[in-house]
């Protein structure tokens, strides 16, 4: 890669937003854990794969919307690296490629230790699902068919941060599927899908104006608060219903981040102000992560 500051390439590495990609990861090892399955080096190895994954998403998104004029001087939140010229278009492309090894280096071998005594089509299964999540890192805003750009970004989201991190990581470290993992595990891609629409919120102007159609831009304003409000509320039917079919009151210790989020959503549904939503990100990317910190506490004490 070509040289530039460490500071340059840390601010670009987004490190803000790395608890909000491993709290599946958390989680789902802990539900793990909870049935008496836990492989250290397994967690390890999925652990470092989410965050190559995430600063991989990070370099590409900066690199797609700084190429295709998105990131510019009207952009609400944080000048980014493509954009401000602190890194080039060339040095980016060759971290893309460098995080997308880095990603498939410990994804590749989590497949491997995961599935040992499982049938080897699930191993295949694991290997297939590892290169489309670093094709669905890059392709979110790189590319002719970015389908961030599609208004399909929730979704992935929902899929990638929820389903599979949860879910897999479960599956590896127990040898077996349990269909009431997908209750959290669509709790925190719910949760997860929040921030990027919050995100989108605060952009929808800018996004509009650059023909980025997320979905907040392809259903306006008004009808992204209520579908935030939906975001944000279902994952505490979710843990509810998870906590009375499993017998187990102590997974309600999640639902204490909701001091912060109640509030939050209160401030969403008020706010005339797109570019005020800015601070409320920090929140609910924080509040996914403790959510499943405190989950795994109870588990573990």
């Amino acid at each position: 890669m070509e040289t530039s500051s460490i500071k340059n390439w840390i601010t670009a590495f987004r490190l803000r937003t790395l608890p909000l990609s491993v709290s599946g990861i958390l989680l789902g090892s802990m539900l793990a854990y909870d049935t008496g399955k836990f492989d250290s080096l397994v967690f390890i190895l999925a652990l470092s794969t989410v965050i190559f994954l995430q600063v991989l998403s990070n370099l590409a998104n900066d690199l797609g919307d700084g190429m295709k004029g998105t990131d510019n001087e009207n952009r609400v939140g944080p000048q980014r690296a493509v954009q401000s010229g602190a890194i080039s278009v060339k040095a980016m492309k060759k971290a893309v490629i460098l995080f997308s090894l880095l990603s498939l280096a410990t994804g590749l071998p989590l497949a491997w230790l995961g599935t040992r005594g499982m049938p080897p089509s699930l191993f295949w299964i694991f290997i297939v699902l590892a290169l489309l999540c670093v094709l669905a890192a890059i392709t979110y805003t790189v590319g002719k068919k970015a389908y961030g750009y599609l208004g399909l970004g929730d979704l992935f989201v929902f899929l990638f941060f929820g389903l599979l991190s949860v879910g897999g990581i479960f599956v590896l470290l127990t040898k077996q599927w349990d269909n009431l993992v997908l209750l959290p595990a669509s709790a925190i891609g719910l949760l997860s899908a929040a921030v990027l629409n919050l995100n989108n919120m605060r952009d929808i102007e800018n996004d509009q104006a650059s023909g980025k159609n997320t979905l907040v831009v392809k259903i306006g304003g008004n009808l992204a608060k209520k579908y935030h409000a939906f975001l944000i509320i279902t994952p505490v039917l979710l843990l509810l219903l998870f906590s009375y079919l499993t017998t187990t009151p102590g997974y309600l210790f999640g639902l204490l981040v909701y001091v912060i989020l109640f509030p939050h959503l209160r401030t969403v549904m008020k706010n005339q102000q797109p570019r005020e939503l800015d601070p409320e990100l920090k929140k609910v990317a924080l509040s996914t992560f403790f959510f499943s910190l405190l989950i795994s506490i109870w588990i573990l004490i």
